[in-house]
């Protein structure tokens, strides 16, 4: 399950370049041996793979189900008694445990000593991609009103200071920002600490989306099969077992410019004025393992977080939310950009003429929930139209889906709102719109599976099918939201009455790449589209303050001069790699 790789390796471009390789190969994790510049090894891909992650978790998956399961929905233990009796045990014998002497207490050193690894050619400098950030509640202090989360750290570069000052970089949602508020209402500074390394089960933990009142470090105890243990030294707490901690304090309103930084959407997120960190301490155990990941367009071995935030979550989602059924965040458009979603539909069940009710509250409840609040499109659909739908099959959703909708009254845009601070395609920083597109009711239209016969108009060429229902057509690039007006009314034009069997269109800077697979497809279309700006349609009106269209949709997702550049491999780099896969290397076999 692992190869060390003994070779020396630069921890600019190289190390990431070698990492990305093999994890798309579905290699093993690596062990980096021979770093330049550090005397520390480093490990990556450690999740890479659904196999792997339930091998490190195998001693605790079933438990956390359980104890999940029993959170949101207490009444299980009553239902199930015998089956969950062990629940309440289980979670008090993961209780986090203090010591007083730590492991990695017993060394010290300074940030420029780390493995600085650097990962796309544009970021700002080195972060660390797996920290496990601990804050306290001022008010309330102590482990267990404690936050953990994954928030990326930028090590070097820009204007801090080197070995003084680093940058946090955290999302509106976060629970690190609650606790930052209250600093900042108190006149303190928030003290901070960063693991890096220690028990996987933590590494998840501060990214799984837990039950209020449901403590992170019990949950990574419960996951992990073993108390998380602490120590507390110099006022701060410290988790026992990280391979590294970098403690410090982030003052009230004290920012420093924090990025680029190539992210899980598939591109660079920009410099922007972050929360700065002043550092107390670096402190290290012995033969500590620096950790990494590398985060780019989807699929990366972070999607395995998301995978297993399904397995364990399993039906919670359907207790926290009444009346839906299933949600899958796709993992191909960057996560938050696109939502699927499957609820009832039982509001009128006198109708002959049904149509989307009960799901559109639902969708509300969505979009009102946790990190799903970060999504931009949402479509949701009726579990009694097709009981066996599977939300998972993105050919099968949207085939059901776009059979059914009726785009005069099933579109319904939320406008001047919050999108994820990654998602550059909105009008400003965490700044954009939301699209809830719902579907119930008998089947409206037989869908294309080929290019109609089609008169495009100047600027606009080769059509083509993405998915029945679905095309792409490539346009001239974007110029001005004036001139898209233009273009859109003219292609509306030239369909009208035209398309049957076409229910969505991506306009996009080339079809051929957006048609050629379905990854491709939802990556342009819906990270690239603001639905207030973005989306028109063939034959569209508006009616007491609704926009619909009496056509297909028509999704303008091409790249907008403030869109973030797009991650892209560095040739030069990509040859000098070569060496760690040629005969007798560290790596020879995994192509």
């Amino acid at each position: 399950m692992l190869i060390r790789i003994k070779e020396e390796i630069d921890p600019e471009l190289e190390m990431a370049a070698v990492h990305m390789r093999v994890q798309k190969a579905g290699g093993p994790a690596l062990l980096f041996e021979n770093i330049k510049g550090t005397k520390f090894r480093a490990a990556s891909n450690i999740f890479g793979t659904e196999d792997r992650v339930r091998f490190i978790f195998r001693d605790g998956i079933e438990k956390v189900k359980r104890m999940v399961q029993v959170k949101s929905d207490p009444a299980a233990i009553l239902r199930k008694p015998f089956s969950n009796l062990d629940v309440p045990f289980t979670a008090f014998k993961a209780l986090p445990k203090r010591i007083s002497s730590a492991p990695v207490l017993r060394n010290e050193t300074t940030i420029s000593k780390l493995p600085l690894i650097k990962h796309w050619p544009m970021d700002g400098g080195a972060f660390v991609t797996l920290p496990i950030v601990y804050t306290e509640d001022q008010l309330h202090p102590g482990v267990m009103n404690s936050n953990i989360g994954m928030y990326r750290i930028q090590l070097n570069g820009n204007d801090y200071i080197t070995d003084k000052e680093i940058g946090l970089h955290y999302q509106l949602h976060r629970g690190i920002g609650v606790h930052q508020s209250i600093a900042n209402n108190n006149g303190q500074p928030l003290r901070v600490t960063i693991a890096v390394g220690g028990p996987p089960s933590l590494t998840f933990g501060a990214v799984m989306p837990l039950p209020e009142g449901l403590s992170e470090l019990t949950f990574s105890g419960v996951l992990g099969n073993r108390r998380i243990r602490y120590a507390h030294r110099d006022n701060y707490s410290l988790l026992a077992d990280a391979d590294f901690i970098i403690s410090g304090e982030v003052f009230p309103h004290e920012v420093k410019p924090e990025g680029p930084f190539g992210d899980h959407l598939g591109y660079y997120s920009l410099r922007h004025d972050f929360p700065l960190m002043h550092v107390h301490k670096v402190w290290h155990r012995d033969n500590a393992i620096w950790p990494f990941t590398v985060v780019g367009r989807p699929p990366q071995e972070d999607s395995m977080f998301g995978w297993l935030v399904h397995e364990l979550t399993g039906d919670a989602m359907k207790d926290e939310i009444p009346g839906v059924k299933a949600v899958h965040a796709v993992d191909g458009s960057g996560v938050h950009p696109l939502l699927l979603a499957i609820g009832s539909e039982r509001y009128t069940p006198y109708s002959k003429d049904r149509k989307p009710a009960e799901i559109l509250t639902i969708a509300n409840r969505i979009l009102g929930t946790g990190q799903l609040s970060l999504a931009k499109f949402l479509f949701i659909c009726a579990q009694e139209d097709q009981p066996s739908l599977n939300i998972y099959n993105l050919r099968e959703y949207f085939t059901h889906i776009l059979e059914r909708i009726d785009f005069t009254r099933d579109l319904h845009f939320h406008t001047r709102t919050t999108i994820d601070t990654l998602d550059y395609s909105g009008s400003a920083l965490n700044e954009g719109s939301k699209l809830v597109l719902a579907a119930a009711g008998e089947k409206k239209r037989e869908l294309d599976s080929q290019v109609p016969n089609l008169n495009l108009p100047d600027g606009f060429s080769d059509a083509r099918i993405v998915l029945p229902g679905v095309l792409a057509i490539q346009a001239a690039p974007y110029k001005s939201p004036e001139q898209t007006q233009e273009e859109m009314k003219r292609l509306s034009a030239a369909l009208a009455n035209t398309l049957n069997g076409i229910a969505m269109i991506t306009v996009c800077d080339n079809s051929e790449f957006t048609a050629a697979n379905i990854d491709n497809w939802v990556w342009v279309t819906f990270t690239r589209n603001n639905p207030a700006h973005d989306v028109y349609g063939v034959n569209e009106f508006t009616e007491n303050k609704h926009w619909g269209c009496r056509g297909p949709l028509l999704l303008d997702s091409r790249i907008k001069p403030h869109h973030a550049p797009a991650l892209e491999l560095n040739a030069e780099v990509e040859n000098r790699i070569e060496r760690f896969f040629v005969k007798s290397a560290s790596l020879h076999g995994i192509s």
